[in-house]
Order: C-alpha cells, then sequence, then structure tokens
C-alpha cells in the first residue's frame, strides 16, 4: 500500500483545501484570499450537504407549516365565529413552537459541526504543505540558533576575514577538457545516491566536522561551503546555512511522531507509516544523515519554499554552486525522478566534476548515476 492508495477517496473538503494549499504557496502575497475561499467553500458545501442528509425531515416540517397556513388562513374564516379556537390554537402553536425549537437545536449542531470541520481542514492544509515539501518539517530553519551565516563564522574565530578559501579558477572553470576522461564509482563518498530507494549502507562512515558552534556535517565538504559561501559575499549575496547534519535518533524521532499522529486520527499502522513517508524522509534515507545536504536561506527569507529560489540567493546558488562542488538537489521538471517537489533551497555536495557535468547537462543525481557511475 502506498500513499496514492490512500488518497483515493479524497473528499470535496481535502481537494478544497489542497488546491488552497497550493494557491498560497505559489501566491504568499494572497494567502488571505486563499482562506477566504476555503472557509467560503466548506461552508456553503456543509449547508448544502446538511439540507441534502435531511430533506424528508425538512419536507416533514414543511408539509407541516403548510397544513398549518392553510387551516388557519381558509378553514377558520369559514367556520362560525361562536366556535372558540383556544384549544386549537395552542395545540397548533405548540407543535409550531416544538418545530421552531428542534430546528435551531439542528442549525446549532450543525454550525458546531463546521467549526470543528474548519479547524480539521486547517489542519489539512498545515499537513498538505508538509507533503509536499518534506523538509519543512525535518528542518527548525526558523530558529535563529539554528542559523549560521559566514559573518557567524568569523566572529566564532572559525576563521578570519583574509583566510584564503577562495578555489582557483582553473579549479571551477566550466568547461569540458578533461571531463569525459574522468570515471565515477559508486565508491566514491562525493556522489553516494541517497534516496528511499538507495538507503545508507549500515557500515557507512564518515568524518564528521565541525562547522561552527553546533553546526556540523561531513568534514570534507566545509572548506568548499565556506568558499561557496565567501565568493557569495564578495558578489553582494548572503547565504545562511541552516539544517546540514542530522543524525539517525533525530531523524528517527521526527519521523515516528509523524506516524504517531495519523494514528492518533484512526489510521492503521501501515496507512499511517505510508502516508508519514511523504512528510517526512524515511530514517536511514535522508541526505542531511551522511553530512552532505545544506539547507540555505539568506537576510530576508527564511522561508523553505519554492520562492527561494526567486531570491538574489536562490539564483546565484542556480548559477554558481557547481563551481564549489554543490548541485541543486531536486530542480524542478525532475519532481517524477527524485520523488521529490522542486526545492530550490537544498543543496548536495557532489565535488567539481560531477557537479559541473550535473551543470552542463542539467541533471539530477538519479540521472547522473544512470549515465556515468560505472
Amino acid at each position: 500500500m502506498n500513499a496514492s492508495n490512500l488518497q483515493k477517496k479524497i473528499t470535496y473538503k481535502e481537494k478544497t483545501i489542497t488546491k488552497v494549499g497550493m494557491f498560497n504557496r505559489k501566491h504568499k502575497h494572497l494567502s488571505f484570499l486563499g482562506l477566504i475561499y476555503a472557509f467560503l467553500a466548506i461552508f456553503t458545501y456543509n449547508v448544502a450537504f446538511y439540507f441534502y442528509r435531511n430533506v424528508k425531515r425538512f419536507t416533514c416540517l414543511a408539509c407541516i407549516i403548510l397544513f398549518f397556513i392553510s387551516s388557519s388562513s381558509f378553514s377558520y374564516p369559514a367556520m362560525s365565529l361562536n366556535i372558540s379556537f383556544d384549544s386549537d390554537i395552542s395545540h397548533e402553536e405548540a407543535v409550531s413552537d416544538s418545530a421552531v425549537i428542534i430546528s435551531q437545536e439542528e442549525i446549532a449542531e450543525s454550525d458546531a459541526e463546521l467549526a470543528e470541520q474548519v479547524e480539521l481542514d486547517s489542519e489539512v492544509l498545515i499537513e498538505s504543505q508538509e507533503i509536499v515539501n518534506p523538509d519543512v518539517t525535518e528542518a527548525d530553519h526558523l530558529n535563529m540558533d539554528n542559523q549560521l551565516s559566514l559573518d557567524d563564522i568569523l566572529e566564532a574565530g572559525e576563521l578570519t576575514d583574509e583566510s584564503e578559501i577562495t578555489i582557483s579558477d582553473e579549479e571551477v572553470a566550466l568547461g569540458t577538457e578533461g571531463l569525459s576522461e574522468i570515471s565515477f564509482t559508486k565508491g566514491d563518498w562525493k556522489i553516494m545516491l541517497v534516496n528511499k530507494q538507495h538507503p545508507i549502507p549500515e557500515d557507512y562512515e564518515f568524518p564528521l566536522g565541525t562547522i561552527s558552534g553546533s553546526m556540523r556535517c561531513d568534514d570534507r565538504i566545509i572548506q568548499p561551503l565556506l568558499d561557496m559561501m565567501k565568493a557569495a559575499r564578495n558578489d553582494g549575496v548572503s547565504l545562511i546555512i541552516c539544517s546540514p547534519y542530522r543524525d539517525m535518533e533525530r531523524q528517527t524521532m521526527l519521523f515516528t511522531n509523524k506516524v504517531n499522529r495519523y494514528m492518533d486520527g484512526g489510521m492503521s499502522y501501515m496507512d499511517a507509516y505510508n502516508l508519514a513517508s511523504q512528510a517526512v524522509t524515511v530514517p536511514g534515507s535522508s541526505e542531511h544523515q551522511v553530512g552532505l545536504a545544506i539547507d540555505i536561506i539568506t537576510d530576508g527569507y527564511s522561508s523553505l519554499d519554492e520562492g527561494f529560489g526567486n531570491t538574489a540567493a536562490g539564483k546565484w546558488l542556480a548559477e554558481n554552486s557547481y563551481r564549489y562542488g554543490f548541485v541543486l538537489r531536486y530542480p524542478a521538471g525532475k519532481e517524477e525522478i527524485t520523488s521529490i517537489e522542486f526545492e530550490p533551497w537544498h543543496f548536495r555536495y557532489v565535488g567539481v566534476d560531477a557537479a559541473t557535468i550535473m551543470a552542463q547537462n542539467g541533471m539530477c543525481l538519479e540521472e547522473f548515476w544512470s549515465n556515468y557511475v560505472e
């Protein structure tokens, strides 16, 4: 069973929430319009469905009211004025009042159901955003303690501003000379393929180094990362690191929490597991766990969404990251290959040689493996 099987019987409300979620992600400045549309659409749907579900009850009520009106308008005037209607009127008023009370109780119950549904739909909207971008739930990118700029590294004394950390032009030039003679093997740590189909080998070991403070990653990519950050700053672009290395314990905790949340909602374990795997990377298949993946944001834009690709930092990285051995891991248009939506903030170190080939040919890592790895 997979996530697609779980969504075969998608409801009108879920469709509305999903559409609004996609609209809000693409048009953040118009998000209030999406929320208003979702509320009105769901409210109208619930009202219409309520009347449809209780059509017999309302038909009976309409007949009673019609009978009361007809008897009051035509029967009473035709009768003798000497006849007293006190008992009949009292009885009919009691019936009418009882019907009104029942109707008010039903309306109150409907309003309570609608309020509960709107709250549930809000949770579904948040979860739909998480499903589209798995790293949104995985990264504590909004926590200032988990963000690191080049200035932070300089202030921490990890290196000085005068440190020579610039890669030579010969090493970063985008050219074809010599690349055709380079061979790539599956055992090369730089091009390790990590995804759901290729989990991290149990015996894989790597040198874990400290970027600064609590920020860590594979020690072998720290120098190229700092080179890239300094080059960006020289071009007037600020790069801020968030969520680099994550250990198995944290990845497992994130995934388990998501599974438990779905199970609390009434799902079986297998259903919850399959759906959770769409929102949080399964432990053992995240590039962050091998210290080769870095999430990057910039001053004034700390959201991990498609909008980052339109920032000066996002554009600079898309054009220059390969010069320092980094590639945009989940590019637009490759979703069917990577199984991950476009993530302009997620960069993976593969080495300058592989990154250059991927940049030249517009490849993602999976395509590179199919064509160049022996």
